[in-house]
């Protein structure tokens, strides 16, 4: 037992003495992440600051005047032109000049004053649905609070139902709250396993690998002593973005750092079982790459990342079940937004700890098979 344990601590050494020799190869495992977090904080959001949008006024009244300025006043929308016929604004929508379209029609201040609905049409570009969509709202919204407000400051009567609506765990619904903290296991996953997928296929390449066949190493021993080197990696590149999300994005964290690196340590585990296995199919660092991005593409599509697993198929819901990311991300939007508790995670913790239990034999198996 001592022996297997020197050997296994002998040859993670090796490992990271590969990984840690180079300062350019030191600077590619810490750099990386830090800047996949910058961007995708600051780029992949859905919160619009600008919104260039074409006017139809066909009112032309005190109140299309004043709702236009309601619009632009939000900060959010920049008129590109008004026009007297909607087939004059079409030509902006076609050439991606405008977002939207707001067609305010004729007899809007006539019913605001009568208390008919005024009829106002928000036209948005389908090609970008999510961005449209949410523009949509928010010019919904705009137009819907400035007809309550005219009504009222002309004594005209108000509505019914007054609707206050309020955010738990991300008051401001800011994208980067959701996207920051599931990047935590997003990019620590993608560097993870190319590392793990390309450490077998380098040594083939290095010629390498023949010494560990004729050396003192089982399968199993050569397995571990790849696996704990990248979830050291991977851990660090976590803290990486965490630290991110915690002082430069000024994220509040909720939860247990606990709960949070327990989970992560089993997402790790179950990662570099899958990166395991694609390094011992793989034949050269070219071929671990490819089957990396094979793998990595539809485990970030099936995570719930960018969209909910919920509003899934069946067959894709059933598929989320075996992506450690799935679990991953679930976990650290939980801990860190919710403060969700140990007990509280565990099914997610268990999923991971089944999905390493089947990833991690099955490349023993196959680094086995590819030695004997």
């Amino acid at each position: 037992m001592i022996v297997s344990l020197l050997r296994i601590l002998t040859l993670i050494r090796k490992e990271l003495l590969v990984l840690l020799k180079d300062p350019k190869s030191r600077a590619s495992l810490i750099l990386p992440p830090i800047l996949q977090c910058l961007i995708f904080g600051y780029a992949a959001t859905y919160d619009l600051n600008s919104v260039p949008y074409a006017l139809v006024d066909q009112d032309r009244s005190a109140a299309s005047i004043a709702l236009v300025a309601k619009l632009e006043g939000s900060g959010i929308f920049r008129r590109e032109g008004t026009f007297a016929r909607m087939t004059e604004a079409v030509p902006q929508l076609d050439a991606r000049r405008a977002l939207l379209i707001v067609v305010i029609g004729n007899g809007f201040e006539r019913n605001l004053e009568t208390g008919v609905p005024a009829p106002v049409q928000v036209i948005a570009d389908g090609r970008n649905s999510n961005t449209s969509g949410i523009a949509q709202s928010y010019a919904g919204a705009i137009i819907g609070d400035f007809a309550a407000a005219w009504r009222a400051e002309r004594g005209f009567p108000a509505a019914g139902v007054t609707v206050s609506t309020r955010a738990w765990f991300n008051p401001q619904l800011e994208t980067r709250w959701s996207m920051i903290p599931s990047l935590i296991g997003t990019i620590t996953m993608m560097m993870t396993m190319m590392l793990t997928a390309m450490s077998v296929a380098r040594e083939r390449e290095e010629g390498t690998f023949d010494q560990l066949l004729v050396a003192p190493f089982t399968p199993t021993e050569i397995m571990i002593g790849k696996a704990v080197p990248s979830m050291i990696v991977g851990i660090t590149q976590a803290s990486a973005v965490l630290l991110v999300a915690l002082f430069w994005f000024k994220i509040p964290f909720a939860g247990s750092f606990f709960t949070l690196y327990a989970g992560l340590a089993l997402f790790l585990a179950a990662a570099i079982g899958f990166g395991l296995f694609l390094s011992s199919l793989a034949g050269n660092m070219q071929q671990a790459m490819i089957l990396a991005f094979v793998f990595l593409m539809p485990f970030m599509l099936l995570s719930g990342l960018m969209s909910p697993t919920e509003n899934m198929p069946a067959v894709l819901q059933y598929l989320t079940m075996i992506n450690p990311l799935t679990y991953a991300i679930r976990i650290t939007r939980v801990v860190y937004l919710e403060g969700g508790r140990f007990a509280e995670l565990l099914p997610d913790m268990l999923a991971l700890v089944a999905i390493a239990a089947v990833t991690m034999p099955f490349a023993a198996w196959m680094f086995r098979h590819r030695l004997n």
